[in-house]
């Protein structure tokens, strides 16, 4: 039988810093998107011009999503992993997803963008139902790890946003791909709590199973 490759070497210098600094830039970039839909101008231009804001911010938006996939694959290739990432890294996700859709759902974006206020509330409750279980149950000993639902979630939600941008950036109110966008997202997201509540009762009910 041949030996197990031995084991790559926590990162030093650099390499260690570089995905947790990746992480902070895309909360910095959250900040900068976030602050521009809040001081969207939504009157359509008489020109027919495209909404400007809305390319810049679906800019912001890709490149941090490019940092989410860019540090997890460093911290993991250079054995970076740290405890500031493990506890930076889904943040900033949250963050920066949940942000968009709150933004998205708010009282001038949300005529134009088809992301209706029960839409941002349903994306919010089960980030938040899951994360909160996930701390309980895990603080136990229990593993809690991410279901394959909550990784198709999250895809969808990552390309909705970028989508529903584009459209708000060509149209004067939501169009199709926006609309649908917008409910994929929120299906998607819905079912994804489906496997989470079965685990979440399974585990409530086994104390009082012999």
């Amino acid at each position: 039988m041949s030996a197990a490759p031995p084991a790559m070497p926590p990162a030093t210098g650099w390499r260690r810093r570089v995905p947790n600094a990746l992480t902070l830039a895309r909360l910095a970039l959250t900040v900068v998107f976030i602050v521009i839909l809040a001081l969207a101008d939504t009157t359509p231009d008489p020109t027919g011009a495209p909404r400007s804001w809305a390319f810049w911010s679906l800019g912001l938006f890709v490149i941090a999503a490019i940092t989410d996939a860019a540090d997890g694959y460093l911290a993991r290739k250079w054995n970076a992993i740290s405890k500031f990432g493990r506890i930076m890294d889904p943040l900033a996700d949250k963050v920066l997803i949940l942000g968009a859709f709150v933004m998205l759902a708010g009282r001038d974006l949300g005529d134009i963008s088809g992301v209706a206020p029960w839409m941002a509330v349903v994306i919010l409750f089960r980030e938040l139902l899951v994360t909160t279980a996930r701390s309980v149950f895990e603080s136990s000993g229990v593993d809690f790890s991410a279901a394959w639902s909550g990784k198709i979630k999250m895809i969808l939600q990552s390309l909705a946003v970028p989508l529903i941008l584009i459209d708000i950036a060509m149209s004067a109110k939501a169009g199709p791909l926006a609309v649908w966008s917008a409910w994929a997202a929120t299906i998607a997201t819905a079912i994804s709590l489906v496997p989470y509540l079965t685990r979440i009762a399974g585990l409530i009910r086994a104390p009082a199973n012999p």
